[in-house]
């Protein structure tokens, strides 16, 4: 499912903040120096591997905020796949501003593109199931919301944004409340309506007893072995939804999504991409 471009007004703040890192408080010095003032050209942003793509609309969104009067023309859009030597998008006006600009788009497209390219791996093994894959908090500092789109790019699926958008219970919690039950209790008793909850268990006892105990609507079974994700679905029987998570390589999705879990976390996914190959091209 292609999802449609975020506005661009959310998404100006990181690049701008990216380009006047590397702008730095006096511009780019090798560019004013040796090239000509009004020197024009065409630029050609390809792709060096294959992959799927993402951020190519923060790259066209660098090219813009250095100079508006740049002509973008994009060729690919996020989500794509890619083969190697593609083109994904053209950048045509003052030469000068395409290359001030040419690094922070580079960054940008190929770390995200890296991470759709990953996540995308990872869901080509559920094929046959109904698991969905899922992202987590193990983003960058500060790219948390590209990477996340990154991972829906990707054919993934997003977990909580934040500390605010979801209640998470994990063992710390459980164990600095005292346990299972009062936590959950505490849930129901001062939690919003609007509010989901998910409960992390290790164990198959911990989730018999969140099942008794209810107020849970997700269920993070964490390090589990195949035979006690198994089990864990047969007891839930569609009660609340399971997610699977720890120690999720790209080798054991297709076992774990055999199992009949709800979705499968992995950090990975964005914590460990490699940067897709891409290049600008004069």
């Amino acid at each position: 499912m292609r999802h449609s471009p975020l506005p661009d007004l959310i998404l100006e703040p990181l690049v701008r903040a990216a380009l006047v890192e590397d702008l730095g408080t006096y511009g780019d010095i090798t560019t004013r120096t040796v090239i000509p003032a009004g020197c024009t050209y065409a630029a050609r942003l390809n792709a060096r591997e294959a992959g799927v793509v993402s951020g190519l609309q923060i790259a066209a969104l660098a090219f813009r905020l250095v100079d508006p009067a740049l002509t973008v023309t994009a060729h690919k859009r996020d989500g794509d796949a890619i083969r190697s030597g593609d083109l994904l998008m053209e950048i045509s006006g003052d030469a000068a501003s395409i290359l001030s600009a040419e690094r922070v788009a580079l960054n940008f497209a190929g770390r995200l593109s890296g991470i759709a390219t990953l996540t995308a791996a990872f869901v080509a093994e559920t094929e046959g199931t109904t698991t969905r894959v899922t992202c987590t908090r193990k983003t960058t500092p500060g790219l948390r919301l590209v990477e996340k789109q990154a991972v829906l790019h990707g054919g993934g699926f997003n977990h909580r944004f934040g500390l605010s958008d979801a209640i998470l219970i994990k063992d710390n919690h459980i164990a600095a409340a005292g346990g299972i039950q009062p936590v959950l209790r505490a849930v129901k008793a001062q939690a919003s309506h609007m509010m989901r909850c998910e409960i992390e268990v290790d164990r198959l006892d911990q989730l018999a007893g969140v099942l008794e105990e209810g107020g849970a609507d997700v269920v993070l079974l964490d390090n589990m072995t195949t035979q006690a994700l198994v089990t864990a679905v047969e007891m839930t029987a569609g009660r609340v939804i399971l997610e699977a998570s720890g120690n999720m390589r790209l080798d054991r999705i297709a076992e774990v999504a055999a199992t009949g879990v709800d979705y499968i976390s992995c950090g990975a996914l964005t914590h460990s991409a490699r940067t897709l190959d891409l290049g600008l091209d004069f």
